[in-house]
């Protein structure tokens, strides 16, 4: 979860919401992630769906049986969606989201039997580390102290300073 920490920092610096998430397998980080849909133009590129994809160009698989996600936030329903198709086998989460959560806050889709992938699910570790960086920033956006902007971040074809190869 530090990890995922470090990834949501990253977000943050490029101001959008710092969330991060890492996957994991046999003990070894084979992708990582942090929100950008703001600077990617992506409404999918949630911190999960970023750290999915790196792990899956790493395998050569879209299929990441036997891996662990780590995520500061509790995830999506469209996070959710991805983490089933990928095969994940276990999602550990920080924060939980009160809005739009699908590991048990407002749904939990990973309880729902008629889907046919289920994932473990563990939910609060460094909760209160992964919410006060939420709490912070957007008290931050509030005072309207917002984090200088990345002079490219928005341009066509910028790229990700900071992939996992």
């Amino acid at each position: 979860m530090r990890l995922a920490l470090e990834q949501a920092r990253l977000a943050r610096a490029a101001g959008e919401v710092p969330v991060g998430a890492v996957v994991v397998r046999d003990g070894e980080v084979i992708g990582a992630g942090w929100n950008q849909p703001i600077r990617a133009h992506d409404p999918s590129a949630h911190a999960e769906i970023v750290a999915l994809r790196a792990a899956a160009r790493r395998l050569g698989n879209y299929r990441l049986p036997g891996c662990s996600l780590y995520v500061t936030l509790e995830p999506c329903a469209m996070c959710s969606g991805a983490i089933f198709h990928a095969r994940i086998a276990r999602v550990v989460y920080g924060a939980q989201d009160p809005k739009t959560g699908c590991a048990g806050s407002v749904l939990d889709l990973y309880a729902e039997p008629r889907l046919n992938h289920h994932a473990e699910v563990v939910g609060g570790v460094l909760a209160e580390e992964c919410a006060a960086l939420l709490r912070d920033f957007f008290a931050e956006r509030r005072r309207g102290e917002k984090e200088p902007r990345n002079e490219d971040r928005d341009q066509p074809g910028a790229t990700d300073p900071h992939p996992v190869r």
